[in-house]
């Protein structure tokens, strides 16, 4: 896949995709890193991701908690907060209208 146009589809995409994520389960940034990798958005730099964290928990759509890890250092955890289900409900929404058209005009330009 071309990384530009990759890198221009996640910043778009990257904020509620980490929503979903956390609001499945509490996460720490590592492991929200592997999920979306897993997922299939590709490998995402720290210098991404955590200034997408850093600006959600500033807009009050997740808190954060430092925990002690287990075999190494202390991780920060997320959690989803109320009004982060409510951004989550509304941008899925918008997302799947939104690519629907996009996957429309796509099928037609075949």
């Amino acid at each position: 896949m071309d990384q530009d146009r990759r890198g221009q589809w996640l910043r778009g995409v990257l904020a509620p995709c980490v929503l979903a994520l956390v609001a499945e389960r509490e996460s720490y940034g590592y492991e929200l890193a592997q999920s979306l990798d897993a997922a299939g958005l590709g490998p995402i730099q720290g210098g991404t991701l955590y200034p997408v964290l850093l600006r959600l928990q500033r807009f009050g759509l997740v808190t954060a908690s430092w925990r002690d890890g287990t075999a190494g250092p202390a991780r920060k955890y997320y959690r989803i907060t109320a009004a982060g289900r409510e951004t989550l409900r509304h941008a899925t929404a918008d997302w799947q209208e939104f690519s629907a058209g996009v996957a429309s005009i796509l099928r037609e330009g075949k």
